[in-house]
């Protein structure tokens, strides 16, 4: 099989072998006019789900009305990763991904078969050549490589809560941010339980 130089550079954990065209678009899945050219400039305003319970709650409303707008959960679900036939969607939370640059927004899906995440917005890559692509940046874990799900919260700040989902193969991916937190958690534990 040929690869492309791309696809040498980039590291993570393939979980299927499937090659994705790259499209050059800074285009979200979840397009809202209002925030195209609303940029946080530090993580911390980034993560902070909002002053208070009118700012959380008009957050929630905004996203689901993008939601409303693309058609559902479910369509975007499929849209954005392969899906089999039976396969449906539990629960689909906004929330971080915590990555080594910086948590990433987006969707954290739940399904049937796996756990799912898609950032809100693409980010740029470069290629060894110099080419800048843009991207979303996807996790992918069927739910039978899921060892377990622990919840954790900063000791300073109670209040921020974290999820953790540790692999068979002991990778540990690390969520934050949730609107409904507990709901989360106790599905990712219902389907890990399930698989």
């Amino acid at each position: 099989m040929k690869t492309s130089h791309l696809q040498e550079q980039v590291s993570g954990i393939p979980i299927i072998s499937v090659t994705y065209q790259l499209q050059k678009s800074s285009e979200r899945y979840l397009t809202d006019p209002t925030l195209q050219n609303q940029y946080p400039n530090s993580a911390s305003k980034q993560v902070r789900v909002g002053s208070n319970i009118t700012e959380t709650i008009k957050g929630k409303l905004r996203l689901g009305a993008r939601i409303l707008r693309v058609g559902g959960v479910e369509k975007i679900f499929k849209k954005l990763f392969s899906v089999r036939e039976g396969e449906r969607v539990l629960k689909a939370s906004h929330c971080y991904l915590s990555t080594t640059s910086g948590p990433i927004a987006g969707l954290l899906f739940i399904s049937t078969d796996k756990v799912a995440f898609c950032s809100d917005r693409s980010i740029q890559i470069t290629s060894p050549k110099g080419e800048t692509f843009r991207v979303y940046y996807k996790v992918v874990i069927p739910l039978k490589k899921i060892k377990c799900v622990n919840q954790s919260e900063n000791v300073e700040k109670p209040k921020q809560k974290y999820l953790e989902i540790v692999t068979v193969d002991n990778f540990d991916f690390w969520f934050m941010g949730f609107l409904n937190y507990k709901k989360s958690f106790r599905y990712l534990q219902q389907v890990v339980s399930q698989a």
